[in-house]
């Protein structure tokens, strides 16, 4: 989706649908603070699994810290972030209002994202 600037990225966040604002808005965060971020989009697993290793390698980025953030469920997102990934989204279920509620109450915000990273990156 969107490309690091500023040299190799440090930080991958991958994100679908609505998360997408969530990733942008993190990621001109990021870069803001000498962070070279690229954005991924991964609205299908399994049109993304059939390409080439080399490719989802490429797109994904090596040795990266890579963020996914999704506010479904989280369950095989682990494939794609990595041993020291970091997910953000729903850790239960249950909970009934608008986004503009929901997203705050599980964490999935810029601010979280952000701080996520910065907490990884220091690790």
């Amino acid at each position: 989706m969107r490309e690091a600037e500023g040299g190799a990225p440090s930080v991958v966040l991958i994100a679908t649908g609505s998360e997408m604002s969530i990733a942008m808005a993190a990621r001109d965060v990021l870069q803001g603070e000498g962070r070279p971020t690229r954005i991924v989009s991964l609205p299908c697993w399994e049109l993304f699994d059939a390409q080439e290793p080399a490719y989802r390698d490429e797109v994904l980025g090596g040795n990266v810290l890579r963020i996914g953030i999704e506010a479904a469920v989280s369950f095989g997102w682990e494939r794609y972030l990595g041993q020291n990934g970091v997910m953000i989204g729903m850790k239960s279920f249950g909970a009934s209002a608008p986004a503009s509620d929901l997203y705050p109450h599980f964490g999935i915000t810029v601010e979280a994202v952000t701080e996520a990273a910065r907490k990884a990156l220091t690790r």
